[in-house]
């Protein structure tokens, strides 16, 4: 019985440690949440975002922009956009595209590197007609 109530006992303060470790210092309020840099999103989200005043960034080849594309985005093939990055305005947020997936998730990924708040559409086929 003993041995319980010292488990119990050692348990709850090492809990009650761990909460103060995470309060927020003695100074007041907690620090301000770190901004977002965006994430996974669908057509309709992306649309608005658009709206809104994000850039939409297509990372497919320019022979695949030509064959079509969503409307007001500009062509920045994967493969460019680390060394394009003056182009694009760090201000707005940034919607990437390519055909299936994987070339926007890498774009995104590089883009948020370097600061920008990007949103990963995935592929054209998302964008609402």
């Amino acid at each position: 019985m003993r041995v319980v109530v010292l488990f119990a006992f050692l348990t709850s303060a090492s809990l009650l440690g761990c909460e103060a470790a995470d309060a927020a210092p003695s100074g007041g309020s907690a620090a301000a949440p770190a901004p977002t840099l965006g994430g996974r999103v669908d057509g309709a989200r992306a649309k608005q975002l658009v709206a809104e005043g994000a850039t939409l960034l297509d990372v497919r080849s320019p022979g695949e922009f030509a064959e079509g594309h969503a409307p007001g985005a500009k062509n920045v093939p994967v493969g460019e956009v680390g060394a394009r990055l003056a182009e694009l305005d760090k201000s707005r947020p940034v919607v990437t595209y390519c055909a299936v997936g994987a070339r926007s998730r890498q774009a995104a990924a590089v883009l948020r590197e370097s600061g920008f708040t990007v949103w990963d559409m995935g592929s054209l086929g998302a964008w609402p007609r």
